[in-house]
């Protein structure tokens, strides 16, 4: 038996006041029985326990490599076809299910999460522009939550890092983040509240800063407040709404599976899913 429980059963006195005859060979047989007796069945299920835990985090860590390998050849979504969409579709259900239902816990969410794959249009085009246009491109892109001290919401950015060749740093000449609030609105659901775009993290190529600042000739005091002023350089746009009373932009996102590496979010209204992996820290 792989499944053995501990349980003792006690079983009461049996009691037969008449004597009972039992002639199975034609032969008399008389017996009296009073008897009290105890049985001891030992069963245990810790193991069989702690197995089965084993094997469904086992099963889960496969389920989630077969997602982010069916997402791999993709270029985070932009090249995905119609025949790799629904195999990702349907790895994305089998992890999603393995803790649906259960509420998002703020303190996992909390950090900075990669995106590995999208389907979300407004994400999307950026790669298609970066693909088409020689002059942009685009580096990583994440979602970074603030939200470790709340029970009800936080902070969310939107985080994506772009540059033009032959004037900015290879992928990560600047920086464009996109911040909202969030709300919990249910266990899983949280409401986007756009508060403010971005650009910020200019860092110019060495041959910009040569151009501004040769390294022949002295460093002028002009020239190197230009340099300061590029790097510390920071362009705001407040979103706000177009008329009292009315929120800002905002949306309904579902976060459908959260753990430690993982996190799978869905755009409610048809805005497509999102794939993130765990980050390290993101300074902004």
């Amino acid at each position: 038996m792989d499944r053995i429980a501990s349980a003792t059963f006690s079983c009461p006195a049996i009691s037969m006041s008449r004597v009972c005859r039992v002639n199975p060979f034609g032969l008399n047989i008389k017996t009296n029985h009073r008897k009290r007796f105890s049985c001891h069945i030992a069963v245990t299920s810790g193991e069989t326990t702690a197995r089965v835990v084993v094997d469904n985090e086992l099963d889960l860590e496969h389920k989630k490599h077969d997602l982010l390998r069916a997402v791999q050849d993709t270029q985070r979504g932009l090249t995905a076809t119609s025949d790799q969409r629904s195999i990702i579709e349907e790895a994305l259900v089998t992890v999603e299910g393995f803790n649906g239902g259960e509420e998002i816990d703020l303190v996992k969410l909390d950090g900075t999460w990669r995106l590995q794959y999208t389907s979300a249009p407004d994400v999307v085009v950026l790669f298609e522009a970066a693909s088409r246009l020689p002059f942009f491109q685009v580096g990583q892109v994440f979602q970074k939550f603030e939200c470790r001290d709340r029970s009800d919401g936080g902070i969310i950015r939107n985080v994506v890092q772009w540059s033009l060749p032959n004037l900015l740093e290879e992928q990560e000449g600047a920086t464009l983040v996109v911040t909202a609030k969030f709300d919990k609105v249910s266990s899983r659901n949280i409401y986007l509240q756009f508060e403010e775009i971005s650009v910020r993290n200019i860092n110019i190529n060495e041959q910009l800063q040569a151009l501004i600042a040769p390294a022949i000739l002295p460093r002028s005091f002009l020239s190197l407040q230009l340099l300061q002023f590029i790097r510390t350089f920071k362009a705001q746009i407040p979103v706000t709404a177009t008329s009292p009373g009315r929120r800002s932009v905002g949306g309904l996102y579902y976060l459908s599976y959260l753990d430690n590496n993982m996190l799978l979010g869905r755009s409610v209204g048809g805005g497509g899913v999102f794939i993130f992996t765990k980050s390290q820290p993101l300074e902004l």
